[in-house]
């Protein structure tokens, strides 16, 4: 179908004048190794996962679908992505604190690291270098490339250089310590409040449920935007990536999967263009705004 440049959005500058890149040799994966405690994570929450259909309640369904909004919804698409990763807003310090542990709580890492990681793929997206293009292939960005190693001084030199601004932030460096035992806080409350109104079943199903279930959804609702937004959908702007724009994934991911869009100008914080393409974490922003949580909001001039 013919791509439509929308006024008054005025044409985007190229990111990259190099011509289109092939697929990238498999060698420069996992240039630190894996990270077995990565893949024990990630394998552990589907695993968890699986008990799923033997500790069903409607209080853990509930419990899932509460945290899947707020860790998913406000923790990543809201916090991680437009707060941190794009400034889009301003909020106040005690906000932006909470959300950041909200975010933490999704299980894609601390605010630091993905903020580093997301703002490298802005800057490579779909050429050379990028962490996660489905040039490399299709599994690779959705799951494997997060499953490298990244020993203390790559590490250290990969927030410096796409993260300087949080990675200095002491209470963000906090969180990027202590990620682990917010998770532990978090199953264990569970479990408790479960076993405190109906015994060890309820326990277990608002552990499962709300832990294992839901931090499995996020995640690969997360890594939609990483594989399918770059392969199928519609554009409405010209870009030099393969970034679309795909309903199904924007009604999972609150809005994000108006991709094309977001990386025609990455800092506004409204991802909609179309009538249809609603955008359910901008709505929010803007309550954010109206109540006077959040400011300087930023439009199709705050490109980047």
């Amino acid at each position: 179908m013919a791509v439509e440049t929308l006024s008054p959005v005025p044409e985007v500058a190229p990111q990259s004048s190099e011509p289109e890149p092939q697929p990238l040799p498999q060698p420069r994966r996992y240039p630190d190794g894996v990270s077995w405690a990565t893949v024990f994570w990630i394998g552990v929450l589907h695993l968890g996962a699986l008990a799923a259909p033997f500790t069903y309640s409607t209080a853990g369904l509930i419990t899932m679908l509460v945290l899947y909004w707020l860790t998913g919804g406000i923790g990543i698409c809201l916090g991680y992505h437009r707060l941190f990763s794009h400034r889009s807003f301003t909020t106040y310090k005690p906000i932006r604190a909470l959300i950041a542990i909200i975010g933490g709580l999704a299980g894609e890492g601390s605010a630091v690291h993905w903020t580093a990681n997301h703002r490298k793929h802005h800057a490579l997206s779909d050429h050379e270098g990028d962490p996660h293009s489905p040039r490399e292939g299709f599994l690779w960005s959705h799951t494997l490339w997060c499953l490298g190693a990244m020993n203390q001084e790559h590490r250290q030199a990969h927030h410096a250089r796409y993260a300087p601004d949080v990675s200095t932030e002491p209470f963000l460096r906090f969180l990027d310590r202590t990620y682990i035992l917010w998770h532990v806080a978090l199953a264990a409350g569970l479990f408790a409040a479960g076993y405190a109104v109906g015994g060890s079943a309820l326990g277990w199903s608002l552990l499962v449920w709300g832990m294992f279930v839901r931090m499995v959804v996020v995640l690969h609702c997360t890594w939609f935007i990483n594989s399918v937004t770059h392969v199928w959908g519609y554009k409405n702007f010209e870009t030099t990536d393969d970034s679309k724009n795909l309903w199904w994934v924007a009604l999972v991911t609150f809005g994000e999967g108006w991709h094309n869009n977001h990386h025609a100008v990455p800092r506004r914080a409204n991802y909609g263009r179309r009538w249809w393409e609603f955008d359910i974490t901008y709505a929010t922003i803007w309550t954010m705004g109206k109540l006077g949580l959040a400011w300087n909001i930023a439009g199709d001039r705050q490109r980047t």
